[in-house]
């Protein structure tokens, strides 16, 4: 029986990320670098996955803002970030710390340590982000 979920089918195939060589981009976030896991294109676009670095010595520019989406995650893989959510208010993640972002949450990122790395998951690949 054919799969009717986005990204599946002939076309779709396994998607493998290596981290030895894995290059690190500009992003959403200047003070932030990203490493693109392969699923938006895997996934026909329905999610993305990536690295997000910090990029020592720049800071947070804690600015409120939401993302136009229907799921968000992060999870820590070292250093600690601090956000602040507008339904519960600020919040400190460790490695091992994950946060469910509801859709269209008004939320800022406070600060981060330099060696900061964690792993975002969205659907879809693309949104919008408003202030």
């Amino acid at each position: 029986m054919p799969s009717l979920e986005p990204g599946a089918g002939p076309q779709a195939r396994t998607r493998v990320s290596h981290a030895d060589g894995a290059e690190f981009d500009a992003g959403l976030r200047a003070f932030f670098a990203y490493r693109d896991l392969g699923i938006a294109e895997a996934s026909a676009g329905s999610v993305r996955a990536h690295v997000i670095r910090a990029v020592p010595g720049t800071h947070a520019e804690p600015r409120w803002h939401r993302h136009h989406l229907k799921f968000q995650m992060v999870f820590v893989t070292r250093g600690w970030v601090r956000f602040e959510y507008e339904d519960i208010g600020e919040v400190m993640l460790k490695p091992g710390d994950s946060v469910y972002q509801p859709p269209r949450i008004r939320h800022r990122e406070l600060a981060h340590s330099d060696d900061l790395e964690l792993v975002e998951i969205t659907s879809p690949a693309d949104f919008e982000t408003t202030d």
